[in-house]
């Protein structure tokens, strides 16, 4: 059986306990377009895309707790700098707060996300074969990561450039070399940990 917090597809019911309402309160919602689903041929039945509701909860500040419970958050790491990758994975593995898969190319990058599905991405702006905000770009035009929170990293954006990457789709920015407490705050605020 898979736990509610990992499913893909979820019936009103279960909406209505992750956002603490009623089910007829899930049901005004569907109606009215404002929560984006689907009703089961022949049936009665709605279903709505974990992508769906997650983008519904960011848009009306419902906490998604009630999505994260029991499992550790999705990470991935990707910079095309092996040793940053492996410092930033050690370092977060010693939270014990993390699911953590490394990723050394923009192509790597978004196979990863295609596969991974992680609820966060600390991307490299300067991945060689692609920019970070390529990448983004990407991943904010496919409904199935959407919702997937992007942390921006670079030593060489600065200024105006750096607020382009947060036009372009990403959560937030830090520029390198970075403090790995001031890169966790940030983490932890984009995932709503605080």
């Amino acid at each position: 059986m898979v736990a509610m917090w990992d499913k893909e597809v979820f019936t009103t019911g279960e909406v209505a306990k992750i956002c603490n309402v009623t089910i007829r309160t899930v049901i005004k919602w569907f109606e009215s377009n404002d929560l984006v689903g689907y009703k089961i041929p022949g049936s009665k039945d709605r279903r709505i895309p974990r992508e769906n509701l997650i983008a519904f909860m960011r848009r009306y500040n419902i906490p998604l707790r009630g999505l994260a419970e029991d499992r550790k958050k999705r990470v991935l790491i990707a910079d095309d700098d092996r040793n940053l990758t492996e410092i930033l994975k050690e370092d977060l593995d010693e939270l014990g707060l993390f699911e953590l898969r490394l990723a050394h190319s923009g192509y790597e990058a978004g196979m990863v996300t295609m596969d991974f599905k992680p609820d966060l991405i600390l991307l490299d702006y300067n991945l060689g074969d692609v920019t970070g905000l390529e990448v983004t770009q990407l991943i904010r035009q496919n409904p199935a990561v959407a919702g997937t929170r992007i942390i921006i990293m670079s030593g060489l954006l600065k200024g105006k450039k750096s607020r382009d990457v947060l036009e372009a789709g990403a959560d937030d920015f830090i520029a390198k070399p970075f403090e790995f407490d001031a890169l966790k705050e940030r983490m932890f605020k984009a995932l709503e940990l605080v």
